[in-house]
């Protein structure tokens, strides 16, 4: 299997030694018959796990109906995709979206929206953008550059996109000082995934919108991992009770049809104009009717009260143990993250010869992202599958 990966792809994965043919709730079946629990949902992608009835039917209606028509166009589909998810969105004060295709295009809007507002309102010399040490923001150029970690850094992809500065979570100071006139925007994960799940402290979140409300910086949230459910709100955003002008989404969004979202909230709606920005295949109608199923039974109040319930379950049940391989555990809904006392690839192997599908997120940390669907029995046997791997880990 690995030379078949060998001959087939370029060498950019990790991968795992499995090969899957079919999904059912949180469950996955490889080639060879062997079922898995996953606790990953595709790295949040698969909200609703596999083969969701509502998802499926939703993709094989529209497939029958219309998959694509160039942005020339609108569609139903797509009209009614893009109405209610700004609805979806307005407790965060947006008001109008614009559909992409992945997170990393979602973070490249919000950019271009904040040297567009920057330019216009101030002329030139104000467009950098300020991250968080720590951040992940995508894969193209500029979402790599805004990416606040060295390891995403290397020599071989320089020279990078001027403009980009990163500060240290928290540390207040040194976001007073960065934003010295130079700056559009502030760009952050309000749960950062890539560097072990670590929500950020509401007291700072405010303090950093404060300053941005102060100095007419745009504060732009990196939503693509925590949003749209994930935390137990619908926005990450909800629980810090900011003023927000811009919200990235991705990941979730279609519940594993590929779709990404830039939403404005006023300051920042009008800014791209005729011919700013651009898709093909952004928002079709087959991307947004599977965006439409999702929001449709993600965005309610059962729901969301439902993955903060299970979320809580996980972490007490794993804090319960007080395993001496954690370190710590940590997270919103069902994002959560585990630090452990070894490295964490040899876990997820393990993890895998038992049946169990786990994510790392950092060299030392576990990362769960199960899909909202998971049943509570199948919580309870994966953390028991957990809790062996880990047993065998350190003896």
């Amino acid at each position: 299997m690995n030379q078949t990966f060998s001959d087939a792809f370029m060498n950019t994965y990790h991968r795992l030694p499995v090969v899957f043919t079919k999904g059912s709730g949180a469950q996955l079946t490889d080639r060879e018959g062997k079922s898995y629990l996953d606790f990953t949902a595709g790295i949040a992608v698969n909200c609703l796990g596999h083969n969701h009835p509502a998802l499926v039917e939703a993709i094989s209606s529209q497939a029958a109906r219309l998959i694509h028509t160039s942005n020339y166009f609108l569609s139903d589909t797509s009209l009614a995709f893009a109405e209610r998810l700004v609805q979806a969105c307005r407790k965060a004060g947006m008001e109008r979206v614009f559909l992409s295709n992945s997170g990393a295009e979602a973070n490249e809007g919000a950019i271009k929206i904040a040297r567009k507002y920057s330019q216009t309102k101030y002329g030139n010399g104000r467009h950098r953008i300020v991250s968080l040490k720590g951040s992940f923001h995508g894969r193209t150029l500029a979402t790599l550059t805004a990416t606040g970690q060295d390891r995403f850094h290397p020599d071989c992809f320089a020279p990078f996109v001027e403009g980009f500065l990163y500060v240290e979570p928290h540390d207040l100071a040194a976001m007073a000082k960065a934003l010295d006139g130079t700056v559009a925007a502030v760009l952050m994960e309000p749960v950062q995934g890539e560097s072990g799940i670590r929500p950020l402290d509401p007291t700072y979140v405010r303090e950093v919108a404060r300053l941005c409300t102060e100095r007419d910086v745009l504060l732009m949230f990196d939503e693509v991992q925590s949003g749209m459910g994930r935390t137990g709100t619908f926005l990450a955003s909800e629980h810090y009770g900011v003023p927000v002008d811009v919200v990235t989404l991705a990941k979730g969004l279609a519940g594993g049809v590929p779709v990404g979202a830039v939403l404005a909230g006023k300051k920042a709606a009008d800014v791209l104009g005729v011919g700013d920005h651009g898709s093909t295949f952004g928002g079709n109608p087959l991307a947004a009717a599977a965006g439409l199923a999702v929001l449709n039974l993600v965005d309610t109040p059962d729901m969301l009260a439902d993955i903060s319930r299970k979320g809580e379950r996980i972490m007490e049940t794993v804090r319960r143990w007080q395993h001496p391989a954690i370190r710590e555990v940590r997270g919103r809904g069902l994002m959560i993250g585990i630090d452990i006392s070894t490295d964490a690839w040899p876990v997820l192997e393990k993890a895998l010869s038992q049946g169990l599908l786990l994510l790392s997120a950092g060299q030392k940390t576990l990362r769960l992202l199960p899909p909202y669907i998971i049943k509570d029995e199948e919580i309870e046997r994966g953390l028991a599958i957990l809790k062996t791997v880990l047993d065998e880990v350190i003896r």
